[in-house]
């Protein structure tokens, strides 16, 4: 399970950020996951309330923003969603293409802190 690997990464990543800001109590940690990353966000929220227990951030939440697939047309040039990797066509011309936009994401976008 590769995800408690991520998992303890983000919280490193939160208790440095922590650390940094004179060791202030880390709230939640907000993290973009597109459906692209190769990661079950079940499993890294599972992975997650493992990896912060005994850590400064073990009262920490991680709140997972899902974004979807983006494709770009060569052909309309239309930035667009599709509704899974196995549908990579521009849904006004039909013209299919391999160039993904977004929905690749595993990041760490925000830390709400307890100031």
């Amino acid at each position: 399970m590769h995800e408690l690997s991520i998992a303890l990464g983000i919280v490193d990543i939160a208790q440095d950020e922590s650390g940094r800001r004179g060791g202030v109590p880390v709230v939640a940690v907000h993290v973009k996951l597109g459906p692209l990353s190769g990661v079950v966000k079940e499993a890294l929220t599972s992975a997650y309330e493992l990896a912060r227990e005994g850590s400064s951030v073990a009262d920490s939440q991680l709140v997972i923003e899902e974004t979807p697939i983006v494709i770009h047309c060569p052909k309309c040039r239309l930035d667009a969603t599709v509704p899974s990797v196995y549908e990579l066509c521009c849904p006004r011309c039909g013209e299919a293409t391999a160039d993904i936009v977004c929905g690749r994401e595993l990041e760490v976008t925000a830390l709400e802190i307890d100031a």
